[in-house]
């Protein structure tokens, strides 16, 4: 990825204080994660950069408040130019949007033209889920490919809970022990945006984690759930990396990663019967529309399984 100039570089010092007090406003007031406020901030020191060479000055508010719609579509040609997706285009538009619209809430610089900047609809990316019969011979493969007997139990428990209870992984990970109950069938979870849900415990998720338990170094109830081999809280990348090993171990596609078992919790649910606002709620997603993603899996599963095997669509062939 192309290394852009420091905001320090591209704009004025008062321009750099609303930059900062924009990226507050997005970790506090919005409580974005920190990958998410990074992201927008990257997008925000591209358009800065591109600007800085196109206008070969320092840019401050008075400019911004200028940039014409010619401008803004100059920037989304350059972006093109420099193989940016079109996913990423569209992102860093909204971002720039959200950004012109905090300008003008706050009263501190106004420019309306960046509202009437279309960038074309996102193509839909689609949850890539394991089958059953995948999902289950991964969770059996773990016993083949771990170290040892601790990384065996514990990795067993984390991704029963990823593909049991379809929590995020980190979600999972941000666990201690006394906040996963033994002696019920269901826990409260503090997940995205602060929300709250209720996780329903199946009696092989309860008994995976019992099990590795009893393999766990620290008697603490406020010790972490999931540990490494030091006794940290366990790191994201060690399990990206151990599902990466389980993957090739069963020769199975690169899209098979610790969120794929989330997506497959969702999906195997909705081919089971589930109804669409249960899994909302068990997924904790804030609206219906990011849930409806695994209906089209489901949709499209159903037309390869016609395809292959109905014999009218045999014949068309």
């Amino acid at each position: 990825m192309e290394e852009y100039k420091s905001l320090s570089l591209t704009v004025s010092s008062k321009l750099k204080d609303i930059i900062d007090s924009w990226q507050k406003s997005l970790r506090y007031e919005r409580r974005l994660s920190e990958k998410t406020v990074d992201s927008y901030l990257i997008d925000i020191k591209e358009f800065f950069h591109f600007l800085n060479e196109f206008f070969e000055k320092e840019i401050d508010i008075p400019m911004l408040k200028k940039l014409t719609v010619t401008d803004f579509r100059s920037f989304l040609v350059w972006r093109s130019e420099h193989n940016v997706s079109r996913s990423s285009i569209a992102r860093g538009m909204s971002t720039l949007r959200n950004f012109f619209k905090y300008g003008a809430k706050n009263e501190l610089f106004e420019n309306q033209e960046i509202m009437t900047i279309r960038t074309g609809k996102r193509g839909k990316i689609l949850p890539k889920p394991l089958s059953v019969d995948d999902a289950f011979s991964f969770l059996n493969a773990v016993k083949m490919v771990a170290k040892d007997s601790f990384q065996e139990k514990r990795d067993t428990a984390l991704y029963m809970l990823l593909y049991g209870c379809g929590l995020r992984i980190n979600e999972a990970l941000s666990l201690n022990i006394h906040d996963f109950p033994l002696d019920r069938d269901a826990f409260t979870l503090l997940g995205k945006g602060k929300k709250e849900r209720v996780v329903p415990l199946l009696p092989m998720v309860k008994k995976s984690v019992k099990e590795y338990l009893k393999y766990h170094p620290c008697s603490s109830e406020k010790a972490p759930l999931f540990v490494g081999s030091r006794g940290d809280r366990l790191n994201a990348g060690v399990v990206q990396r151990n599902v990466r090993v389980i993957r090739n171990y069963l020769n199975l596609p690169e899209s098979v990663t610790p969120h794929a078992l989330r997506h497959s919790f969702a999906t195997h649910l909705l081919q089971g019967g589930g109804d669409l606002r249960t899994v909302q709620e068990l997924l904790g997603h804030a609206s219906l529309s990011a849930t409806q993603r695994y209906t089209e899996i489901t949709r499209e599963q159903l037309i390869q399984v016609y395809e292959k095997s109905h014999p009218r669509a045999q014949l068309k062939k």
